[in-house]
């Protein structure tokens, strides 16, 4: 399986995309304004959007996306979300106000978009892939990923504070990658908390709820632009990730938009 990281910021700024992965070809994992740099080509062949929740930052493209080659196809585009997501689309974008609603369009019975509930714990085969809906802890209805198209799993915690279901059930599969949020600095982890994201100080709590003796690459998204490199140093002096030596409890990366992984 190729998962391509479209977008990965938490905010836009130059040259900063907000969170979208295209798995394979076929399937979309949110749907922020990494999507824009997709073709036309490339956003005909996705039958599959999973969406984590209903915040702007990953949905902000879907309805352009929608519009933009929908009349192309010949089926729709199948929507997978929890239904209070759902809920949320329906009632904030497609709306007929905000936008059109592509769930009707061009008729009730041949629409351009299907919405399909999601409920946390369960397991979907989309385009050959096995996906696992997992909890996450935010302030609107949100989930996680866990991705399989082999051995391993590629897992994405979507937006999340602490997330003890998360760790127990992650600690069950066998992870080839774990992309997970640190939105906040520690000078801002009381904002973090409130609004339910990770900083530094809370992701090494997080951290250590891996079982021992289990390795995998992390991969920390979901950086607020302004913060990055802040947010990345403050991660480094509690792991020790920089330079890998002895000490190195966890191999932590910062995700870039444009990265391209096989697993």
């Amino acid at each position: 399986m190729k998962v391509r990281v479209l977008g990965c910021s938490g905010a836009i700024a130059k040259d900063c995309r907000t969170t979208s992965f295209l798995l394979d070809h076929d399937v979309l994992v949110d749907a922020g304004t990494g999507v824009g740099d997709l073709t036309l080509d490339e956003m005909r062949g996705i039958d599959h959007v999973l969406l984590t929740h209903s915040h702007l930052d990953h949905v902000a493209a879907l309805p352009l996306m929608v519009d933009a080659i929908a009349a192309q196809r010949t089926s729709p585009i199948q929507i997978h979300a929890l239904q209070g997501t759902i809920d949320a689309l329906r009632a904030h974008i497609f709306n007929n106000t905000i936008w059109p609603d592509f769930s009707k369009i061009p008729t009730p019975e041949a629409p351009f978009i299907s919405f399909h509930p999601l409920a946390i714990g369960q397991t979907l085969l989309l385009a050959g892939k096995f996906v696992e809906v997992l909890p996450a802890v935010h302030t609107v209805p949100a989930v996680g990923y866990s991705v399989a198209a082999g051995a391993g799993c590629w897992v994405f915690t979507g937006d999340t504070e602490r997330n003890p279901a998360l760790w127990q059930r992650i600690n069950q599969l066998n992870v080839a990658m774990l992309v997970i949020e640190t939105a906040f600095s520690n000078r801002e982890r009381d904002l973090a908390r409130r609004s339910l994201h990770l900083s530094p100080h809370a992701l090494a709590s997080e951290l250590d709820c891996i079982d021992k003796g289990k390795n995998y690459p992390i991969y920390i998204t979901h950086t607020k632009p302004a913060e990055t490199d802040l947010i990345m140093a403050e991660i480094q002096r509690f792991d020790k990730t920089a330079p890998f030596g002895p000490n190195v409890t966890h191999d932590i990366r910062w995700l870039r938009a444009g990265q391209e992984f096989e697993l």
